[in-house]
């Protein structure tokens, strides 16, 4: 039995990119605060540029310390929806035009949430990754990590616990 063609590496890429703006652009608040993300294979990082109302202190002045946790809880969410997704994404289940209607799948529930804040954000632009720690059929726990100029000086850090969806409903 011969085997069916590949998909063409644009297609693919395409379906990505497609999935990833739903994701993103389905909730207000991203859009709002300007989160973008960069997406590398299934890596990704998110980009918050710089924008005055995002200053809390202006004598300082500092981006404010609402806008580093909801970035960096934005950052988790979406790195953990992205990998939870993966898979129907990959195989075509997951049909990007749907997502972009609206018509997401049932996504993990925060459960909670803890930052550390380490150095006041600057007022440039931000940076911030997250990594899937454990991911199970009820939980999932993720880190998330951001900074500005120095990926090796963070400006904030934080552990996030989610509620995974059932897969039967």
């Amino acid at each position: 039995m011969p085997r069916p063609a590949p998909e063409p590496v644009q297609v693919i890429k395409q379906r990505r990119d497609a999935a990833l703006s739903a994701l993103v652009h389905g909730v207000p608040y991203i859009q709002y605060l300007g989160v973008e993300f960069d997406r590398r294979g299934d890596e990704l990082t998110a980009v918050l540029p710089f924008d005055e109302k995002l200053i809390g202190n202006p004598f300082l002045p500092a981006i404010h310390g609402g806008v580093t946790a909801a970035f960096l809880e934005i950052t988790a969410m979406v790195t953990l929806n992205w990998s939870y997704l993966w898979k129907d994404i990959e195989s075509g289940a997951l049909d990007p035009d749907t997502m972009t209607r609206g018509e997401l799948p049932r996504l993990p529930k925060t459960i909670d949430f803890t930052v550390d804040y380490l150095l006041s954000g600057l007022p440039r632009d931000a940076y911030a990754r997250a990594r899937v720690t454990r991911s199970g059929r009820r939980y999932a726990s993720v880190q998330a990590e951001a900074w500005q100029d120095n990926h090796n000086r963070p400006i904030a850090q934080a552990t996030a616990h989610f509620l995974m969806p059932r897969k039967d409903g």
